[in-house]
């Protein structure tokens, strides 16, 4: 986790038993730094590695790159090493450790990653958006700060989660890693009527989609034939669409975009 969740998300309360709130990390000097990563060793070792890399003995993922599945603010990732993470092999610390070591560990992990704004990137991030409003027509699909499509992912905090080389390989390569929630479905109906759409849910009984003209959709698995998921990305490759530097110049404000703007 960089600096970033400490200085911008920090949208986490401190309470003496266990639930993090609304407030910044209390515990963040550089000797906390010190205990965290002590305290990271005894308990979070064995799974993400001595070093927080990954490849532990279970395995456990990377902590250094400031992204985390299931938490996108400190507060989840308090509440997560604390309660753990249900149906994985993340459990919850001891429970005897005390909510200060949880916040030292955090400390600890926030100090791994490096700021953003030291990142230096050859686009240019004005130029990005008027790009990204314009002639590649990403504005269509996606949205920012509530304007925008709603076919694509919610770009508002895309910097937080996503590094520029990932940025890149969304761009140019946007079928190398599809989320579940971004497949498209072709639904056939028992009266032989079709419809398509975004998956935006399933469960047992239903599946809930978006069309291509934004309407929201939820049908009954038993009024249908067949479902078909197509795991592909509806979003296009701008490869021979935008220049490199064009490309270079939309990484850059795709990157630039994270709560602090």
């Amino acid at each position: 986790m960089h600096r970033l969740f400490l200085t911008t998300l920090l949208m986490t309360a401190f309470s003496m038993q266990g639930q993090a709130q609304d407030t910044s990390n209390p515990f963040a000097t550089g000797i906390d730094r010190r205990m965290g990563e002590s305290s990271f060793r005894v308990h979070c070792s064995l799974c993400h590695g001595y070093d927080a890399k990954g490849g532990g003995e279970t395995a456990g993922p990377d902590l250094t790159t400031g992204r985390f599945r299931h938490a996108s603010s400190v507060t989840g990732l308090f509440d997560i090493i604390r309660d753990g993470v249900e149906g994985t092999a993340m459990l919850a610390i001891n429970p005897d450790v005390s909510d200060r070591v949880v916040w030292q560990i955090i400390t600890y992990l926030d100090s791994l990653t490096p700021n953003p704004s030291d990142i230096e990137l050859p686009g240019n991030a004005s130029t990005g958006q008027q790009i990204f409003n314009g002639k590649g027509s990403c504005s269509n699909c996606h949205m920012i700060g509530g304007e925008g499509g709603r076919l694509g992912p919610d770009l508002s905090r895309v910097g937080e989660y996503r590094t520029p080389a990932e940025l890149r390989t969304d761009l140019i390569k946007p079928n190398d890693e599809v989320d579940p929630r971004w497949w498209t479905m072709t639904l056939t109906r028992n009266n032989g009527s079709i419809l398509k759409g975004l998956r935006l849910s399933e469960d047992t009984f239903t599946l809930r989609l978006i069309d291509q003209n934004e309407r929201l959709w939820s049908v009954s698995k038993n009024s249908l034939r067949s479902y078909t998921p197509n795991k592909t990305s509806t979003m296009p490759s701008v490869e021979g669409v935008l220049t490199t530097e064009e490309v270079d110049d939309l990484i850059a404000y795709l990157f630039s975009l994270r709560k602090e703007n």
